[in-house]
């Protein structure tokens, strides 16, 4: 429960908002408000004396919990969906991406309308309500229907432009590669670094929500597409990766998945489970992929993780075949078949680019290396 309650507070930080407070409670049975009545008068009580005035909830709730707990604490009340939505909102910058967020805003929002919109009226604008919380706050149930089948028929176009993309691909025999993993794991950091590209690259969740494709330089000399995505996160509710099919599909399409993880955070071996599962949600467990193991110039800060000698210059000693003496908790197999590598500071990358290539010969035989005309 703390390490969801802390994720859940960073993304809080991410949208914009002050956390002052945090409250647990352990119920066998969820109830109207979700928690109990002594529950609920406790939260009021610290809402009244810390001057607090949104309360988000670790959970999803259902529309009759929120607008409960809303008439109960007399304030804006908000789950986790709602606030990774809001995240969302933020980041995402094109068309596409846009549209998936708007998508699964006003997905979440129907239910929640109860035959009107008053009780988001007096809620305001700010977390949770940014989109279509505040475009359509006078509209009604039929009009919001009409704008998801609108969206949905977008975004299908888009996914026919996607997928002729994506033909052209395969003509032109070119390998690809995608970068899976838990949100703020390093997969940006890690596409700049092995394609000199500009994605944006911030210590906040789902700094990138739009996927972005390249073209990388392997080690023969063929070429690799290489393709970042959104990260994924704990109690991703599954009406929002539906918002995001067209381009996770990306994931389908590549000749081998890359998953990410910060070798240094003290829940890696969760949020491996959580990456693992919403593939298999997917049904992309028996897509062929590589563990790489981001963040190793950071491993000496963390007692869980024990790196071996360091020369003066703070680059690993010994074997760099993705051996540093390091001791990870992870499962032994996983452990052991993972790349170490820092996207930060470009260590091991040449190991991982010929992995990678290893992998493609095996699945698919010798690559075509094109040669520059003179």
């Amino acid at each position: 429960m703390d390490d969801t309650l802390a994720e859940l507070e960073y993304l809080a930080n991410t949208a914009g908002a002050q956390v002052i407070g945090r409250v647990t409670q352990h119920a066998n049975r969820l109830g109207p408000t979700f928690v109990g009545a002594g529950k609920v008068d406790e939260i009021r009580e610290m809402m009244d004396e810390l001057k607090g005035d949104v309360v988000i909830f670790d959970d999803e709730l259902t529309p009759t919990q929120q607008r409960n707990l809303e008439n109960a604490l007399g304030c804006k009340v908000i789950d986790r969906t709602a606030l990774i939505l809001d995240v969302f909102g933020q980041h995402a910058s094109t068309y596409e991406g846009k549209l998936q967020v708007e998508l699964a805003q006003h997905q979440y929002l129907l239910p929640r309308l109860a035959g009107q919109w008053s009780h988001l009226e007096r809620l305001g604008g700010g977390i949770g309500t940014r989109g279509p919380g505040e475009s359509q706050i006078e509209t009604d149930r039929r009009l919001v229907r009409n704008r998801i089948q609108k969206i949905t028929s977008e975004l299908e176009g888009v996914r026919r432009r996607r997928s002729l993309h994506m033909d052209r691909r395969k003509k032109s025999s070119i390998p690809m590669a995608t970068l899976v993993g838990y949100t703020n794991a390093g997969k940006s950091t890690l596409f700049n670094a092995l394609s000199d590209g500009n994605v944006i690259a911030a210590d906040q969740l789902f700094s990138t929500l739009d996927p972005v494709t390249k073209r990388v330089r392997l080690p023969s000399g063929a070429p690799l597409l290489l393709s970042d995505t959104v990260g994924f996160i704990q109690k991703l509710s599954p009406r929002v990766v539906a918002a995001f099919r067209a381009t996770l599909e990306e994931l389908a399409e590549s000749d081998i998945l890359l998953h990410v993880i910060d070798v240094t955070h003290p829940k890696a071996l969760e949020q491996t489970q959580v990456v693992e599962k919403t593939l298999k949600d997917l049904g992309l467990l028996d897509k062929p992929r590589l563990l790489v193991m981001n963040k190793m110039d950071l491993m000496s800060s963390n007692p869980s993780v024990q790196p071996s000698d360091e020369e003066p210059n703070g680059e690993p000693t010994g074997d760099m075949n993705g051996d540093t003496g390091a001791r990870i908790e992870l499962p032994a197999h996983e452990a052991q078949s993972g790349i170490l590598v820092s996207a930060a500071k470009g260590w091991n990358l040449d190991h991982l680019l010929r992995e990678i290539e290893e992998t493609l010969i095996s699945i698919d035989g010798p690559l075509t290396v094109v040669t520059p005309s003179r």
